[in-house]
């Protein structure tokens, strides 16, 4: 995994444009690290073993720190320019980046918009609920969901609110479908 973040690394301090990473790229990683911290504690910290972990652990630790930087600032900057950030390429935690800071270069660019116009600025922040409703289709057991509640276990035709991230993890597999909700007014 070092050759692979090294490469990484190299890509995107040598290239103007976002390299591709897997999905994944993050949690293999993630693992690595944990594997290398595991590692260097059963060492007596005078082997060169021992010394060899913790330099390697080091340079990962500088090569992440200005990877990320680097791609976090390449996504903004194409998002601040009004690009569009194609999620190939992207992982799976960098798709959620973009669509979080999109909405917020929106606002500030409507903002702009209505203060140069001589309008007065108004705010309106649309938030997507944090939870969906959601009717099963499949049997399942109890699950811990983003929040860190417990919930179900589940029966075809059951219907209950989860948290967003678990709702399209389950209609995705085709466990459950998203129910709309709507709210009387009157």
């Amino acid at each position: 995994m070092y050759n692979e973040l090294y490469d990484a690394w190299k890509k995107e301090k040598e290239n103007m444009e976002l390299q591709a990473l897997p999905k994944d790229f993050y949690t293999t990683l993630a693992q690595y690290v944990k594997k290398i911290k595991e590692e260097g504690r059963m060492l007596d910290e005078k082997t060169t073993k021992a010394r060899m972990l913790m330099r390697e652990s080091k340079n990962v630790q500088k090569m992440l720190g200005d990877l990320l930087m680097l791609r976090h600032e390449k996504t903004v900057n194409k998002v601040s320019d009004g690009e569009t950030v194609s999620s190939e390429g992207l992982t799976s935690e960098e798709e959620k980046l973009v669509k979080e800071v999109s909405p917020s270069f929106e606002f500030f660019q409507t903002l702009l918009k209505n203060i140069l116009s001589g309008r007065l600025p108004q705010i309106e922040v649309k938030r997507e609920p944090k939870k969906r409703v959601l009717r099963f289709l499949k049997e399942i057991p109890p699950i811990i969901g983003a929040d860190m509640k417990t919930y179900g276990p589940f029966k075809p035709e059951d219907v209950a609110s989860l948290p967003l991230e678990n709702a399209k993890i389950l209609t995705k597999q085709g466990i459950a479908v998203e129910v709309e909700v709507r709210k009387n007014v009157g």
